[in-house]
């Protein structure tokens, strides 16, 4: 089990928080969406809730490729440099631009100090920010999140992700890029049908603050506000069904304290880099991981055990049904 910090008085723990929450996310996203098989998942606990972490697995080479591209985050992360993820779910390998799903994890830094919170209208100077909110907000988020994933539309049975990172110019080197990303062919990324935006939440910590938001096509999500607000009032949460028990495997992980300071080489990283006009940040990319259908064994324990959350019990972990297939 991970503890959230009883304190966050440095710069490096705060970091280290920050770094265990993106994995948690983007875990629970590609989990609850069906992406990734059952073996490319590690069962982990923050505190008293229970979460899903991806982790390298030789019988899905996307969920190690996933990886790699998260821990080359951490180290725009670890530089101040990253101000953007941006994680895109497409259908056609053809047309990577036209998107399904993208999610946006956005960052924020302090260079002189602790930070007050920035997310509140009223600036009190005395009004720091506390472990126990830092730990509500995470708590908040990751329910929210998979509240979400369960209530979009499914996706296709084959699907494709991609990940950009957009920097802070004015402190991030003209040549530099986190392993594994290169040179961004596109500056745009579109939808087919109308799509709409939504302010999943936000954590702060005294020397960060993250916040994700998703914007998916308008027809494949509906009411969303109630949505968002079973996150609000729902029950402690159980994000997967499985016991304490689970034997440990050899296989790393990204929430593992020592994985998060590993630097991961990706031999097929290039070094180039662009330059955005429109939002005059530079952009990078790493893209293409083919996910087929999969079979999950799970499916119908993990429903039941998340029933309180107003979840529908008939709907898989993805929303769709799986069919059997090698990865």
């Amino acid at each position: 089990a991970v503890a959230f910090p009883k304190k966050i008085a440095t710069e490096q723990q705060s970091l280290m928080l920050v770094k265990r929450l993106l994995a948690v996310a983007v875990s629970c996203i590609t989990y609850l969406r069906g992406i990734f098989p059952e073996s490319a998942y590690r069962t982990r606990y923050m505190d008293d809730v229970c979460v899903k972490i991806l982790r390298e697995d030789k019988n899905s080479p996307g969920s190690t490729q996933l990886v790699k591209w998260v821990l080359g985050c951490y180290d725009a992360l670890e530089k101040r440099y990253l101000r953007e993820i941006i994680l895109a779910v497409y259908t056609q390998p053809e047309d990577p631009q036209t998107v399904t799903e993208c999610y946006h994890f956005k960052f924020k830094y302090t260079y002189n100090g602790p930070l007050l919170d920035f997310g509140s209208k009223e600036k009190n100077p005395d009004s720091t920010i506390s472990c126990a909110d830092t730990k509500k907000a995470s708590v908040l988020l990751i329910r929210k999140i998979y509240i979400l994933m369960q209530n979009l539309s499914p996706l296709a049975s084959d699907v494709f992700l991609a990940m950009k990172l957009l920097y802070y110019d004015e402190v991030t080197p003209p040549d530099y890029q986190p392993p594994g990303f290169k040179e961004a062919k596109y500056d745009k990324m579109m939808f087919r049908e109308e799509p709409m935006y939504l302010n999943v939440g936000e954590v702060p910590t005294p020397f960060h603050m993250l916040k994700l938001k998703i914007s998916t096509e308008k027809q494949r999500m509906e009411s969303h506000e109630d949505i968002l607000r079973q996150g609000e009032t729902a029950e402690p949460l159980q994000v997967c069904g499985v016991s304490r028990e689970e034997p440990e495997e050899e296989r790393q992980d990204m929430s593992e304290g020592p994985v998060l300071d590993n630097k991961v080489e990706d031999k097929n990283g290039v070094n180039i880099s662009e330059t955005a006009e429109e939002n005059s940040t530079r952009e990078e990319e790493a893209g293409g991981i083919h996910t087929p259908p999969v079979s999950n064994p799970q499916v119908d324990h993990l429903t039941q055990k998340t029933s309180e959350l107003f979840v529908s019990e008939s709907r898989t972990r993805s929303g769709k049904t799986f069919r059997s297939c090698i990865v």
